[in-house]
């Protein structure tokens, strides 16, 4: 079903057709947050943000066949809001000292896990490290699953580019991701 038919059906009262559009959209949505705010947890509650907005707002859509355009340009309107916001503030993990540590002696393979959701935070860290166009060709590349093709039209630039945005974006991460580990070592 196209997307202008579900919004025709949310409009006419059928609100799971919203529910349809948003599953459609949600990984391009968290994608562009996450690749405008930099940080994962943030970015899913902008999503979320994003097609509550959406949904609320679906009756000023003036054409329908671009809802996914759309709901993409209120997504980084709403990351722009987060990030213009006073009232937020972060504690970066590293910044609370060695006391703090992970006990490494823990019980029944819970050391794994906590090495793995380590990991995983760092090489975020790195991936939200990048400059942003590299940010946002990594974050929708692996959110998204899109080929170079889908990409390209989708940032307008050309499939060279979105692979050579990808290729350095590979090449700074395994540096930096090397660099940490030869610290560790």
């Amino acid at each position: 079903m196209e997307d202008a038919e579900l919004v025709r059906q949310t409009l006419a009262g059928r609100k799971e057709a919203f529910a349809e559009l948003a599953r459609r959209w949600s990984p391009r949505i968290t994608a562009i947050c996450h690749s405008r705010v930099q940080r994962a947890d943030v970015a899913d509650d902008l999503a979320q943000e994003t097609f509550l907005r959406g949904f609320r707002a679906l009756a000023t859509l003036s054409d329908p066949a671009k809802a996914g355009s759309w709901l993409m340009g209120i997504a980084v309107r709403a990351s722009l809001d987060w990030l213009k916001a006073k009232d937020r503030s972060t504690v970066i993990f590293s910044t609370l000292g060695k006391d703090q540590s992970v006990d490494h002696e823990m019980p029944g393979g819970q050391a794994e896990t906590v090495y793995l959701a380590d990991e995983r935070r760092r090489i975020l860290t790195e991936i939200e490290a990048l400059p942003e166009t590299h940010r946002q060709v990594v974050m929708l590349y692996y959110y998204d699953d899109h080929s170079y093709r889908d990409l390209a039209a989708l940032l307008g630039v050309s499939t060279a580019t979105i692979n050579a945005r990808l290729t350095q974006a590979r090449e700074i991460l395994r540096g930096r991701l090397s660099d940490c580990r030869s610290e560790l070592t």
